[in-house]
Order: structure tokens, then sequence, then C-alpha cells
């Protein structure tokens, strides 16, 4: 059974648009996250591995 990505922005990005999505429910199984522009859903994804992913949110938090 394949898990479909489910599609999720930031709380933050607010109306302007300008953020990504993620589809962190696929971590688990894939051992990847898979991320997209929000502007263009149908467009190019990047999968990145997860502790590629918990590094870029804490680079991004510390600013």
């Amino acid at each position: 059974m394949t898990t479909k990505p489910q599609w999720r922005t930031s709380s933050y990005s607010g109306q302007g648009g300008a953020c990504v999505a993620v589809a962190t429910n696929l971590a688990s199984a894939t051992g990847t996250v898979p991320v997209r522009d929000s502007k263009r859903p149908e467009g190019d994804v990047i999968a990145f591995g997860r502790s590629a992913f918990t590094s870029f949110l804490g680079a991004v938090r510390q600013g």
C-alpha cells in the first residue's frame, strides 16, 4: 500500500504564498521528507533525507 503525501505549509507563511509545502507523513515509511513550492503544487518535488531535513529546520530556526 502506497501512502500519499499529506502536504502542509507553515502557519508563518500567511497570505503571501512564498512558502514551501512539506509532507512529513512520509518520513517514517520512506526515510525522506518531500518538499515542493506551495505556489506550484503540480511542479517538481525534492526529497530530503530525514537527518538533512532536521538539520535544515534547525538552521532556519537559528536564523
